[in-house]
């Protein structure tokens, strides 16, 4: 499995990278443009993602926008809904307004709300079939 963090927190992207590192291959962002980059590198190579986890609040570029960019890009290239990237929002902000805007706006596959153990993501991991 290929993934994606896109995390400005360093100690939350160590977690996750800790947590996901035995899966595969791992590549970091730090916010949602450099999130965007990575995404179409990683299809230029003919090597996309599989899952990219995503922080909501970012500078720069907020995980929303990066989402709503992915998913045109996605669109743009005629990717089907069912070989899209999986991807799981992740915040500290357990509120509607959140969930609405990450998946009935962004098209998110999933939320998860912080601090992330290893057996929510795994959970979360396996309800998608990537695991």
């Amino acid at each position: 499995m290929k993934t994606l963090i896109v995390e400005d927190d360093f100690i939350s992207r160590k977690i996750m990278k800790e947590l996901l590192a035995p899966l595969g291959e791992t590549d970091i962002a730090i916010d949602g443009a450099e999130a965007i980059q990575a995404f179409r590198i990683a299809h230029e190579e003919r090597r996309p993602y599989d899952l990219i986890c995503m922080d909501i609040m970012m500078p720069n570029m907020d995980g929303h926008e990066a989402l709503a960019q992915i998913r045109e890009y996605e669109k743009e290239r005629g990717i089907a809904a069912a070989t899209e990237a999986k991807v799981i929002m992740t915040t500290a902000l357990d509120d509607p307004k959140n969930v609405v805007e990450a998946f009935y706006r962004g098209g998110a596959t999933s939320y998860l709300v912080k601090p992330i153990t290893r057996q929510k993501l795994m959970q979360e991991i396996r309800s998608h079939g990537l695991l």
